[in-house]
């Protein structure tokens, strides 16, 4: 059955809250005359109309007073405040979103931490929330006592759920999480065996091929034409298919479909036009922003809402695109029933699809569907993330031809011209891993997260000399692994700087040794993501066989939605910003505004 908009609800609870202290004065009124006791009726009106403020206002004053009594009684402090000049806070949130829809990704935190510092609250309507740029903060709430810390916006559906042990309060804290993102990510009961993850296979390779092949043929299409294409679009579609076929046994050829023309030339596909893996990519991208916003508009945002859920028409086209796939599934589970099939044991898990894995354990369409659903959304998130290391990777060596000469030069040693990589040539070549480390930094493909406390708690003090900083149960706290990432307090001064040479020398033993939580581009901790050995694996593929076939890479910035650009006041801006030649954003993965648009160059015959 289709559930209410989250608006419905949402303003049914409010009305009841909002209409109980006006209710009460009606009946001190009535008491009252009960009693011969008779007040003007102005008195009354006034009284009613001031009263759900005034109550709401004792409200917060003694929920604020609560939170500086439970840090005193902890030893503890709260963190410094970040006060606007408008009434609830509205100034803030206007920054909030202004960064987030027209800034550089760093702004959303810069605009606090200038002011407080590292670790820092804000009150929007009055509802308080945290944000951390400090790797220490991180680390207690990822792994030290995470079992207090609900998942958050963004997080692996590999992730188990939280200890038994968490008591009602971490039912009311996933439901803040679960209002924001089950219109996108639904729920389910599996999660995905390890091993699925884990064996590096020697089929993982082969899919790799087979999709980049077909992707670097297109590539050369373009470059025997002389005509740019859009380097994101090209390797969304890569890891689209590699990943559909690695858990479902069923690619959606994607890459099969045309590529789109630099601006100017040639107009965009229609909807209409566009192919069923066009679409679902389309839709749920569209659903991934929608989601984003949602906690940027703090407790308020199903009012944007009342009418319908905004993520609906485009899960139903990410649904609709998973029934075959599932139908089919069912089919062969059938078939294999029947036949009672005869393959080695050992032969058939080699070969088993998480989907075949799913299947194994139930027949009940629901759950599948569900589950199945979850993993079409992992599927996406999955080649977002992927595509958007990849993209900046190709960003970067489009700006540093000396990086792309020396990385190219050590494929050519290891792999060579033409032959397929193996796991142990990629385990050997450092330089290629560091390359990608570089990368993941600079550009981490999920830039920020947030997490739920569960009970209050304690958060270390980035000033050494102050006390803990107390956090109230129920609060969200935001952490940008962006801005971590580029702090030179962490890295040295040359933070901001695109070294792959830090991952190789001495740099690692003096910064990342000693606090390992100043860089997390798969998360950390005992949710760290499952797929990361994976996601490393194709990704260095992909490289490998881009850079055996084309030997430089350069921006065609004319083929570019003009608006897709830097704004022009970004070239005042100190550190990468002043120098992006694109405009680097976020919903809940990082991309490349209006797309990467390249040129390439084929290497010579060898």
């Amino acid at each position: 059955m289709k559930s209410l908009p989250p608006g419905i609800p949402f303003l049914i609870s409010h009305l009841l809250l909002v209409s109980a202290p006006p209710f009460a004065v009606y009946l001190v009124c009535r008491t009252l005359r009960a009693r011969d006791i008779i007040l003007p009726t102005w008195f009354w009106i006034i009284a009613a109309a001031l009263s759900g403020p005034l109550f709401y206002a004792i409200h917060v004053s003694n929920k604020y007073r609560h939170f500086r009594r439970r840090a005193a009684a902890l030893g503890a402090t709260l963190p410094p405040d970040l006060v606007g000049k408008e009434f609830g806070n509205m100034d803030v949130l206007r920054g909030i979103i202004e960064a987030f829809t027209h800034g550089y990704p760093s702004d959303m935190f810069s605009l606090g931490g200038e002011m407080c510092g590292p670790l820092f609250q804000y009150k929007i309507f009055w509802d308080v929330a945290y944000a951390t740029t400090d790797p220490n903060v991180v680390k207690t709430i990822l792994a030290t006592e995470f079992a207090n810390y609900e998942k958050g916006l963004v997080c692996s559906v590999e992730e188990k759920l939280l200890l038994a042990d968490a008591n009602l309060s971490s039912l009311v804290v996933g439901a803040m999480f679960h209002s924001y993102t089950d219109s996108l990510f639904g729920t389910g009961v599996f999660n995905a065996d390890g091993e699925l993850w884990n064996k590096e296979r020697i089929s993982h390779f082969e899919l790799f091929d087979r999709h980049a092949e077909t992707a670097i043929n297109k590539i050369k299409e373009r470059v025997r034409s002389n005509v740019a294409f859009d380097f994101q679009d090209l390797v969304s579609r890569f890891t689209l298919d590699s990943a559909t076929e690695f858990l479902f046994g069923s690619c959606v050829h994607s890459l099969n479909s045309a590529l789109p023309y630099p601006h100017g030339m040639s107009p965009f596909s229609s909807e209409a036009e566009k192919s069923p893996s066009e679409r679902f990519a389309h839709a749920f991208g569209m659903a991934q922003r929608i989601v984003s916003e949602r906690p940027r508009l703090g407790w308020v945002w199903p009012l944007k809402e009342i009418l319908k859920t905004s993520t609906d028409e485009h899960m139903a086209v990410v649904d609709a695109f998973i029934e075959p796939i599932l139908q089919e599934a069912l089919r062969k589970k059938e078939e294999r029933v029947k036949h009672q099939n005869d393959l080695d044991e050992k032969e058939s898990q080699d070969e088993e699809t998480l989907l075949d894995h799913l299947v194994k354990q139930t027949s009940d369409r629901a759950i599948l569907h569900d589950e199945g659903g979850r993993w079409s959304r992992w599927i996406r998130r999955h080649t977002y993330r992927t595509a958007a290391a990849l993209t900046f990777g190709v960003y970067l060596l489009s700006q540093h031809p000396a990086v792309l000469k020396r990385l190219r030069d050590e494929i050519i040693e290891h792999v060579g011209p033409t032959r397929r990589p193996t796991y142990e040539d990629i385990r050997d070549m450092k330089y290629l891993r560091a390359f990608l480390n570089e990368t993941l930094r600079l550009y981490p493909p999920v830039p920020f997260n947030i997490r739920f406390s569960i009970k209050e708690g304690t958060l270390p003090n980035p000033d050494p000399q102050g006390l803990p900083v107390y956090i109230p149960p129920k609060t969200a706290i935001a952490y940008s692994v962006f801005n971590m990432h580029r702090d030179p307090k962490f890295w040295g001064p040359t933070a901001e700087e695109f070294d792959p040479d830090r991952f190789l020398d001495d740099r690692v033993g003096k910064y990342l040794v000693p606090n390992p939580f100043i860089f997390l581009p798969f998360n950390a901790g005992p949710r760290i993501c499952l797929g990361q050995q994976f996601a490393y694996n194709e990704m260095s593929f992909f490289l490998i066989r881009l850079l055996q076939s084309f030997s430089s890479v350069s921006l065609d910035l004319t083929a570019q939605p003009p608006d897709s650009l830097p704004p022009a006041e970004w070239k005042e801006a100190p550190g990468r910003k002043g120098k992006e030649q694109i405009f680097p954003k976020s919903h809940l993965t990082l991309y490349a505004n209006g797309g990467l648009w390249v040129k390439m160059e084929e290497a010579d015959a060898v």
